[in-house]
């Protein structure tokens, strides 16, 4: 795996890991050693699948912040997901709106560690993996977790958000 420990943690990592142990998940974060600016290269580093990687995708929908923790072998299907979470539309916001809402940059989203609690859609085809790897806050820093885990520590709602 292309990871190590982390020494010194960027605040974003410290607010996440806070919040990860506040929810009483004790999984470190660790940071990689490149970026990861899709999910095929995070999958790479860490030596896994690509659909083992949790994608924290911020969205607005309908004005507002909706999370979608989506599994980094499926493309979203927007249509789908408004259709079935009871939004007139979901579309990608600026990086403004996603700092805004988050606190974290993209390509660093958690799923967890924002300023306040966001509506969050986790993608049912995480479940097919045992371990899953999110964000942690900062575009090298990332977690190891579980799809149930997800559910659990976000209130995230579970649906198959992927393209068919």
């Amino acid at each position: 795996m292309a990871w190590k420990p982390i020494e010194s943690m960027h605040p974003n990592g410290v607010r996440v890991l806070d919040a990860l142990r506040a929810a009483g998940v004790s999984a470190d974060i660790v940071e990689t050693l490149e970026g990861s600016p899709t999910a095929a290269t995070a999958a790479a580093q860490l030596d896994i699948e690509v659909g083992q990687v949790c994608n924290s995708l911020l969205f607005n929908a309908d004005g507002g912040p909706l999370l979608i923790l989506a599994s980094g072998g499926h493309k979203v299907d927007l249509d789908r997901v408004a259709k079935d979470a009871g939004f007139e539309s979901i579309h990608r916001p600026d990086a403004d709106f996603v700092r805004e809402h988050t606190g974290q940059p993209i390509g660093g989203v958690a799923p967890l560690g924002h300023p306040a609690r966001l509506r969050t859609i986790v993608d049912t085809h995480l479940s097919t993996w045992e371990v899953v790897w999110a964000a942690g806050g900062h575009p090298h820093y990332v977690f190891p977790t579980s799809f149930d885990e997800l559910l659990r520590i976000t209130g995230g709602e579970p649906l198959d958000v992927g393209v068919r």
